[in-house]
C-alpha cells in the first residue's frame, strides 16, 4: 500500500456526512464539485483521498457557524456530527510541509456544506516522516547542552516583557545565572525592539552567559527571541551561534511552516518553538486545529522543544489538554521511527506548588519547567524562587508532600505561602 498520511476530523453538517467526506477527500485531492477532463480512473486510483471512516456523534437543531452556500440553498438542519477519517497519498504531495498542511486542511474550512469542521489529528507513517527534518538536540541535546540529568530543566522567562536596555537585561541574567537557573528565554514579545536590538542584546547578555560557564562549568541555555522575517532569522541565528549560544525561539506562527523548515536546514541550535496564537486555531471546540494535528505539522519542521503551557496557570487550558499536549511531544511522531521527541515546556503562572501536576502530567522529569512570576516574584527574590524548584523537586523525589517539606525547606515554604494565596 502507499504512504498515506491520515486526517482525524470532527464534521458538522446539515447534509449526509458520508456524501460530505467524500466531497472532502476530492476536493483536497484529484477531484472537485464535478469531474473534470483528465480525471481517468488510473489517475483517480493512483491519486484520491479516500474516506476511512465516517463515525456518527449525534446532531443538533442549530449549526455552529454560518454559511451562505445554505442560505442559497435554503437549507436547515438537523445538524449531523461525525468523526471522519480520511487518508491522503504522500505522492501527491511530495516533501512539502506547506503542500501538506494546506492538503490535511485548507479550503475544507470553506466548503459550503459545512458547518463546522476541525482537524483533530494526524497519522503519518514513518517512511514519509523520514523526509523531513529532525530535531537538532531534542531532548538528549537539550539535557547534554544544560548538564541537567535526571531531573526537570528549571528555566524563567526575561520580566518586564518589554522595555529593558540590553544592559538591564544582562543584568538580569547575570543574577539568574548566580542563582541556579538552567535555562532562560526572551518573552514572545521582545524580538527586536528598538530598546534592545538583537545585535546588542545577545552579545550583552553571552558575555554574562559565558563568564558563568567559565567559572563553573555550567552553561545557561538561553532562548533568543529571533522571529522574524526568514534572512534576518538566519542572520540572528548566526549571532547567537558566534556568540557561544546553544538556542533560538521563534513564535511557530507567524513565521510559518516554511519559515521553521528554512531556520532549522541553517543553524544547528536547538529550536525553542512559541506557539502563541494557537488558541486562535484550537479554542473553539467545532472549528481550527487541535494539537495533536497542530505538533504533528511543526515537529515535521524539526523543532527541539514546544510549548504546551501549564496546568493551573494563567490561560485557558483544562489539565488534561496540557497533559495530552505534553504526552503527544514527548512520543515519536511516527511509529517505527527514529526519536524525534521534543521537550515539553510548560509556562503559564507556574511556581513550586504546580510541579506535582506537571510530573505527573509528563510521567517523568524530561520537561522544561519555566516560572516567569514563579522565579522572578518570589517574596525573598529570584535566587529563592530557584531554590524553592528544587527544594520542591526533592521532596517530590523522597515521597513528601510539599505541605510537610515545608517545615526543613525555607524557599518553598515561602513561594507556598505567597503564590498559594493567589
Amino acid at each position: 500500500m502507499m504512504d498515506r498520511v491520515v486526517a482525524d476530523y470532527l464534521l458538522e453538517t446539515p447534509f449526509p456526512p458520508e456524501k460530505v467526506a467524500a466531497s472532502m477527500a476530492g476536493e483536497q485531492s484529484s477531484g472537485t464539485f464535478v469531474r473534470v477532463a483528465g480525471e481517468s480512473d488510473e489517475l483517480h486510483a493512483r491519486s484520491a483521498a479516500e474516506v476511512i471512516a465516517v463515525d456518527p456523534l449525534g446532531e443538533d437543531a442549530t449549526p455552529t457557524l454560518a454559511s451562505a452556500y445554505l442560505d442559497r440553498k435554503n437549507v436547515n438542519g438537523p445538524y449531523h456530527l461525525s468523526r471522519v477519517r480520511i487518508a491522503y497519498p504522500t505522492g501527491n504531495i511530495g516533501k512539502n510541509l506547506a503542500t501538506l498542511a494546506s492538503t490535511v486542511s485548507g479550503n475544507l474550512y470553506d466548503i459550503g456544506e459545512i458547518t463546522g469542521l476541525k482537524l483533530l489529528s494526524l497519522d503519518i507513517p514513518a517512511a514519509y516522516r523520514a523526509r523531513y527534518g529532525f530535531p537538532a538536540q531534542g531532548i538528549t541535546g537539550t539535557r547534554a547542552t544544560t548538564g541537567v540529568q535526571g531531573r526537570p530543566i528549571f528555566g524563567t522567562i526575561i520580566k518586564p516583557n518589554v522595555g529593558m536596555t540590553p544592559e538591564d537585561i544582562a543584568a538580569l541574567v547575570d543574577r539568574l545565572c548566580a542563582a541556579g537557573v538552567d535555562f532562560i528565554k526572551d518573552d514572545e514579545v521582545c524580538a527586536n525592539p528598538d530598546i534592545a536590538p538583537i545585535t546588542r542584546r545577545v552579545p550583552a547578555v553571552m558575555a554574562v552567559i559565558r563568564k558563568w560557564r567559565e567559572k563553573t562549568g555550567r552553561q545557561v541555555m538561553m532562548a533568543f527571541n529571533i522571529t522574524d522575517e526568514t534572512d534576518a532569522m538566519r542572520r540572528h541565528a548566526d549571532l547567537v551561534t558566534a556568540e557561544g549560544g546553544s538556542c533560538v525561539m521563534a513564535s511557530l506562527n507567524w513565521c510559518g511552516l516554511s519559515g521553521m523548515e528554512t531556520l532549522r536546514a541553517h543553524t544547528p541550535l536547538a529550536i525553542h518553538a512559541h506557539r502563541n496564537g494557537f488558541g486562535a486555531m484550537s479554542r473553539h471546540p467545532r472549528l481550527g486545529m487541535g494539537f495533536q494535528a497542530y505538533h504533528a505539522l511543526t515537529r515535521l519542521a524539526g523543532i527541539d522543544h514546544m510549548h504546551v503551557h501549564g496546568i493551573g496557570g494563567k490561560f485557558v487550558d483544562s489539565a488534561e489538554e496540557v497533559t495530552e499536549a505534553a504526552r503527544a511531544c514527548l512520543a515519536p511522531l511516527s511509529e517505527g521511527g527514529d526519536d524525534d521527541r521534543v521537550m515539553p515546556a510548560f509556562s503559564s503562572g507556574q511556581w513550586a506548588g504546580t510541579l506535582p501536576a506537571t510530573l505527573k502530567a509528563a510521567q517523568g522529569p524530561d520537561l522544561m519547567f519555566m516560572c516567569g512570576g514563579g522565579i522572578l516574584a518570589h517574596p525573598q527574590g529570584p535566587e529563592s524562587g530557584v531554590a524553592s524548584l528544587h527544594e520542591a523537586y526533592d521532596a517530590l523525589s523522597a515521597g513528601e508532600s510539599l505541605a510537610s517539606a515545608t517545615k526543613t525547606r525555607p524557599a518553598l515554604a515561602a513561594a507556598i505561602d505567597f503564590f498559594g494565596k493567589r
